[in-house]
């Protein structure tokens, strides 16, 4: 279909489209750059099956990508993540992604409900496309999420480690699986794959150094932090910042200290490796991982709002 004869959308169709789809990334202004979705965040998402299957794309008439939108959803919701060219913002494409969303929602997902809450989010700051969202029906939803920061130029303490414990680097993709059951556990859902986790091992920003382990002298999996640089992205933004995050503890493991010596360790590293600001995000209501970060030199920086409305089945 069309909206009218100056654009046309298809299904994804391979890494010449991801590429695309990074390259509409890259004409944000430096200071949201690094906002959801970002490079890296499209190189882990895109290299799977799932999400792959749930990414639809808009063209001009000259094959320019001017807008994609990607669903990763589950039997009662769905996260519409999207992008528009700036010069086309004004040409309705937001109402065809969302149309295109509850089409492929109603049928492709599981039925349990009459109802169905498809979900975005916007920086807080950002007016405009908070603007645009309610234009499109989206209203406040309780939670949301907050991105941490510190500069790596102030002291940065030892990292302290309780008794049985020790840090060491992931033991490459044999352990994928290991990672995952740990970070299911920890989170309590089961959206965590092991073709997730290869993905995000297999990015070109990914580092095996910096995919941090605690590990009991057993030799079990107690938390991890994944931290990582962007060279691209600190290219366009013109600074350079390393991230600290995900990170999550074990269920049996927690509130020993394990994520801030994580982070710390974390933060050596991304200092090392010439990085002037770490940054890391987290949900809005885990107060835990907030004051630990904030334990170590970080402040929040931005506030991630979540919207949504839902789509009825009838």
């Amino acid at each position: 279909m069309s909206i009218n004869s100056q654009v046309f959308d298809r299904g994804y169709a391979g890494l010449q489209d991801l590429q695309a789809m990074i390259n509409l990334i890259k004409e944000r202004s430096p200071d949201q750059v690094t906002d959801f979705p970002s490079l890296i965040d499209l190189q882990e998402m895109l290299a799977t099956s799932k999400i792959q299957a749930a990414t639809h794309l808009w063209a001009d008439a000259n094959g320019r990508l001017v807008g994609f939108v990607i669903l990763d959803w589950d039997p009662t919701s769905a996260l519409l993540i999207f992008e528009v060219a700036a010069d086309w913002k004004e040409q309705g494409l937001e109402v065809a992604m969302c149309d295109w969303a509850g089409i492929f929602i109603q049928k492709f997902c599981p039925v349990i409900s009459n109802s169905y809450l498809l979900e975005t989010s916007a920086r807080s700051d950002n007016l405009e496309r908070l603007a645009r969202l309610q234009g499109l029906g989206f209203k406040p939803q309780a939670g949301g999420s907050v991105q941490l920061e510190r500069s790596l130029n102030e002291p940065i303490d030892k990292p302290q480690l309780p008794s049985g414990f020790f840090i060491r680097c992931l033991k490459g993709e044999m352990e994928a699986e290991a990672w995952v059951k740990l970070h299911r556990l920890a989170h309590g859902t089961e959206n965590m794959t092991v073709e997730y986790k290869l993905a995000m091992m297999r990015t070109p920003s990914y580092e095996p150094d910096l995919d941090l382990v605690a590990v009991t002298t057993n030799g079990a999996l107690a938390a991890y932090c994944v931290c990582f640089i962007s060279i691209e992205e600190n290219a366009l933004t013109g600074v350079r910042i390393g991230y600290t995050d995900p990170i999550a503890t074990h269920p049996d493991f927690q509130k020993r200290g394990l994520s801030k010596a994580l982070i710390l360790t974390g933060l050596y590293l991304l200092k090392e490796r010439g990085m002037e600001y770490a940054r890391l995000g987290t949900s809005s209501d885990n107060i835990a991982m907030i004051r630990t970060a904030e334990s170590v030199g970080f402040h929040i920086k931005n506030e991630v709002l979540r919207l949504g409305k839902p789509i009825h089945f009838g």
